[in-house]
């Protein structure tokens, strides 16, 4: 995809300092790059103290050597580490290097050399700090539907200099064919996916990987900051547990060999470790917790149409739910083997005199429930079998049932022993959420005592609830949905973008960023909502 960088964007990548990475703004250096055999930039991830995970993809008629270096100046005039690595084509010829020998909370320019001296764009990576540390930001992304719209809230992020670490909470694509989600009438132009068909077998994960990745503001972002990633369900396919997808059937091959397929090419085109799920030490300040929610250890969930099936009191099916499955403690979102390793970091991070425990993860903790006043949201004329789930939703409401399944609310059993979890370790816990596609700002309690916060960020393309309630303001919705869901502090059900957390000693502060459009490619913001926690509180302070 071609696409001119303009004035801004060179004057933002001069203000941040970044002189190694001006190829960026070269078209005609890229594209030359990229007949040299480096097709899709440069990326790096899983920092630590001392080291941190270099990425790159080299196309050649076969496997390719490459030689990875670091420096602390743009000029490589010193070199302060690297290695060799190969782009195999068993892996898409992707290469992936682990750097260690590093100083802790540095920044650090890199780049690969092929065998001809060639050379990739040079990017830029920072390793974690150690010891005591006072201040550290996160950026938090989530759904990015490319043909849906511009990835402005990349852009934004990009062309700031503030920013320690990025975190991708998942849903970094999705495997709808052309015209499915969106459709071609809601589509962008020039907003392009291959393969034209779901992505299925690996070479259609890979396909589709090769298309996102070629997103310049992606592949920016990619080259300024280190990425923390964790696949969500559409990296696989829609609404994944471990047995199988709402999106998938017997016609699309065995789910085990989907599964493979899906995360064997997340490893290649990701900057991330080969391992489910890990943790971050960021110093003394935060220990950051990575776990996986989807096809480790997630039970079926819950489907509304099922639990009314039969026909008879709807409303007595779902009281019965309530009291009855709905609570079963064997039902299980990650597994028992990552909930000891969760719980146990929890421990340990207190223990060790860490400030907070934040969990970045992929589906919405807090509880939503279906305001009554969304009977009316959906239009006099919508269809018979909207109206049949808008009614049930209501009465679900009543019996004290959430109206998604799919997030932590349908796995109450579970959520509770995590918050418990937290507040036995005396924890800090500041959850980080993406999937729903819109802001979300939650007190988490267990047992009537606080246990931490959640902070859910906007999609970056993918349509919220705007989508689906046109005519409804955005006061209205949150208005009604504050009202039926006491956890819920704050919303914003109508804007796109991203969210940074600062952490400080003893306070974090997340700032929600709205973009003003999808539909052109424009960074410029429309507003940013801010809110604070204060360390030992444990809940939101008072707006």
């Amino acid at each position: 995809m071609h696409h001119q960088w303009g004035e801004m964007d060179r004057r933002q990548l001069i203000a941040l300092g970044t002189a190694g990475l001006a190829a960026l703004s070269l078209p005609g250096a890229a594209a030359a790059m990229m007949a040299q055999g480096f097709t899709h930039g440069v990326a790096s991830g899983e920092p630590g103290p001392n080291s941190v995970l270099l990425w790159t993809r080299y196309a050649a008629a076969s496997d390719t050597m490459l030689t990875a270096e670091l420096s602390e100046t743009s000029d490589f005039a010193k070199i302060s580490g690297g290695g060799s690595v190969t782009a195999m084509g068993d892996r898409g010829h992707t290469a992936k290097l682990v750097v260690t020998g590093l100083e802790p909370g540095r920044w650090y320019y890199y780049r690969f050399v092929a065998p001809d001296g060639t050379k990739s764009l040079t990017g830029r990576t920072r390793t974690l700090p150690a010891g005591p540390t006072s201040a550290f930001t996160l950026a938090l992304f989530s759904c990015s539907n490319l043909p849906f719209g511009w990835f402005n809230a990349y852009a934004h992020a990009a062309a700031r200099q503030d920013i320690d670490l990025v975190v991708h909470a998942g849903d970094y694509l999705y495997e709808y064919p052309v015209g499915d989600y969106p459709s071609l009438k809601q589509a962008v132009p020039g907003r392009e996916i291959q393969p034209a068909h779901e992505m299925v077998a690996l070479a259609d994960y890979r396909l589709r990987y090769a298309a996102y990745r070629s997103d310049p503001d992606l592949a920016r972002l990619h080259a300024l900051f280190p990425m923390i990633a964790q696949w969500d369900d559409h990296e696989i396919t829609n609404d994944s547990w471990k047995g199988g997808a709402e999106n998938h059937n017997a016609g699309e091959g065995g789910w085990p060999d989907r599964v493979a397929a899906a995360e064997r090419a997340y490893r290649e085109w990701m900057p991330v470790a080969d391992t489910r799920w890990r943790d971050y030490q960021v110093g003394d300040l935060a220990t950051i917790f990575l776990p996986e929610t989807r096809v480790t250890g997630r039970d079926k969930p819950f489907e509304i149409d099922e639990i009314v099936a039969g026909g008879g009191d709807t409303a007595a099916r779902l009281r019965q739910f309530a009291e009855t499955a709905y609570r079963d403690p064997a039902r299980q979102m990650i597994g028992a083997e990552q909930e000891k390793w969760l719980f146990d970091g929890f421990a340990a991070s207190t223990k060790a005199g860490t400030r907070w425990q934040v969990c970045a993860q992929q589906v919405v903790m807090g509880s939503l429930f279906t305001p009554p006043e969304s009977k009316d949201w959906f239009g006099a004329t919508m269809a018979d079998v909207v109206r049949r789930r808008v009614e049930t939703a209501q009465l679900a409401a009543k019996a004290g049932l959430p109206f998604n399944f799919d997030a932590w609310d349908g796995y109450p059993a579970a959520r509770s022993r995590l918050l418990a979890a937290a507040q036995r370790a005396d924890a800090d816990l500041v959850t980080l959420t993406g999937d729903t596609h819109n802001a979300w700002a939650f007190d988490l309690s267990e047992g009537g005592r606080a246990a931490g916060i959640e902070i859910a960020g906007q999609s970056v393309t993918s349509p919220g609830y705007e989508g689906y309630t046109r005519g409804i303001s955005d006061d209205a919705r949150v208005s009604a949905l504050r009202a039926a869901s006491p956890q819920l502090k704050w919303a914003n059900t109508q804007d796109r973008g991203y969210v940074t957390v600062q952490l400080t000693r003893d306070r974090v502060t997340a700032n929600w960023h709205s973009v003003e459009t999808i539909r052109t490619h424009s960074p410029v913001l429309k507003g940013t909502h801010s809110m604070t926690v204060a360390r030992g509180r444990r809940k939101y302070d008072a707006a």
